[in-house]
């Protein structure tokens, strides 16, 4: 027996993003590390990445793609009482960067929080408004992933700060009614969210305030990460479709986690989907964390390539291990 999908649904009523003014090329950066462009391109598909200047910070990214939404949505910030904001490199320890949003936007009440699953952030946050809109907590939702990864960055770990880049999405949610299990009506018909504790070490930051008492920089075991990415990826979008009683043929669009183009071939391959149903953004923004599958999915929204009533599969992968999907019916 298949899984119904809600009458009661958040759809997505907007999108936007946001990238900081320098980009920054394999050729710039072989300038100050120990790399080069055809290196960096082989390993994982990246030409290009965003840093943040001094004065960009995660909240200022997330402010900009959260207006970007709004505006795309018809709204204002008055209109929203929920958001949730997915970010490893917040402004501050506390209070939540959600807040400085949420000021910024002109939000005088409702909700306003921080989540954390680094890479899955995203698609957390996205999971955790869905509930909080469907079970009457809220009517509209401002759902975030904004990052400023390059400020954890070791610029002498070769292996791990060509990866990165910084920068923003956003997405607004909103209420409507469907028949229960109508998968053509639009709205977030499933979401899966997943961890294992025990691979901690194989993707993390050595810094804390409870530990260390410093930011820490971000280490990472590549090999290993590629491997657990490659198999809980493919099982957690079978997962969802199957709940579905669908298959990848009935998937328009994949908006994956933009980690490195190898880990997006392998799985659509695993999942014998062909590459040009995936959304790649990786070449030109590299890795930016929670930011990725947001700005991925705006990207693709405002080029054209997703269209209102595609059927999407959003998936993410990250530090903890975390890892999730959603289905959407765009």
């Amino acid at each position: 027996m298949t899984f119904q999908a809600p009458a009661t649904r958040s759809v997505i009523l907007g999108t936007g993003s946001a990238l900081p003014a320098k980009r920054v090329s394999n050729a710039e950066l072989a300038e100050t590390v120990d790399t080069s462009d055809e290196w960096i391109t082989e390993r994982t598909g990246i030409k290009f990445r965003h840093i943040a200047s001094p004065d960009e910070t995660t909240s200022s990214l997330a402010i900009h793609a959260s207006r970007a939404a709004l505006a795309a949505a018809g709204l204002e910030g008055e209109d929203i009482d929920l958001i949730v904001l997915a970010t490893a490199t917040p402004d501050h320890t506390f209070p939540a960067t959600a807040t400085k949003v949420q000021a910024a936007i002109g939000m005088t009440g409702g909700i306003a929080f921080d989540v954390a699953a680094v890479c899955s952030g995203f698609l957390y946050a996205l999971s955790v408004a869905d509930s909080m809109l469907r079970t009457g907590m809220a009517k509209r939702a401002l759902v975030i992933g904004a990052e400023t990864f390059s400020r954890i960055l070791d610029w002498e770990d070769r292996g791990t700060c060509v990866l990165f880049g910084d920068g923003a999405g956003a997405v607004v949610l909103g209420l409507e009614q469907a028949a229960e299990g109508d998968i053509a009506a639009r709205g977030i018909l499933t979401t899966e969210l997943h961890s294992d504790g025990r691979h901690h070490d194989l993707l993390y930051v050595d810094g804390g305030p409870s530990t260390t008492g410093t930011v820490g920089k971000v280490r990472m075991k590549g090999r290993e990460v590629f491997r657990h990415a490659v198999v809980n990826l493919a099982e957690v979008m079978e997962q969802v479709l199957h709940r579905l009683g669908l298959t990848s043929a009935d998937i328009d669009w994949v908006v994956p986690h933009q980690a490195n183009a190898r880990i997006l071939d392998a799985t659509a391959r695993k999942l014998g989907l062909p590459p040009e149903k995936v959304v790649i953004t990786v070449d030109q923004h590299a890795n930016t964390s929670a930011a990725s599958v947001p700005l991925a999915l705006d990207t693709a929204v405002r080029d054209g390539r997703i269209c209102r009533g595609d059927l999407l599969v959003l998936e993410a992968m990250g530090g903890g291990l975390t890892w999730g999907a959603a289905v959407i019916r765009y």
